[in-house]
């Protein structure tokens, strides 16, 4: 089990992780081994994530989930293969974490009177300055 918070984890099985090779540091090895990870967590099937931490992870993955609900997480920049699925399971561990933190309702508020008055002062001083500046026809 891979824990995520003090009450949310997820079974090491969920995880599918395919090598392939990378583009980025590596020397000679770079042609030779198979360093990235691609890392595949599929979201909407996964009984380990409750339904609301599961819509706010599809929303939070944008273009890195596919049309069927898995999320793909691609880690490259490191020269080792176990450096590499390290850092993908990082990235997959911290997003899990940022949409299990729900939102905080929005309270409606109203500017106060002080405030109503205040912008409506503005307003009247601001027309004032333009009437001035305005061109007036002169009676010579």
């Amino acid at each position: 089990m891979i824990k995520i918070t003090d009450t949310l984890s997820i079974g090491e099985d969920e995880i599918q992780e395919s090598f392939v090779r990378a583009s980025g540091p590596g020397g000679q090895n770079v042609n030779k081994l198979s360093t990235a990870v691609e890392l595949r967590f599929d979201v909407r099937r996964s009984p380990s994530l409750p339904d609301d931490v599961s819509i706010r992870l599809q929303r939070l993955a944008g273009r890195r989930l596919t049309k069927d609900g898995i999320l793909v997480i691609e880690a490259q920049s490191h020269r080792t293969q176990e450096r590499n699925r390290a850092d993908a399971l990082a990235r997959l561990i911290a997003l899990i974490r940022q949409a299990a933190v729900a939102p905080k309702p929005r309270k409606k508020t109203k500017p106060s009177r002080a405030a109503r008055a205040q912008r409506t002062d503005r307003k009247v001083h601001r027309g004032k300055i333009k009437r001035l500046r305005a061109s007036r026809p002169d009676f010579d």
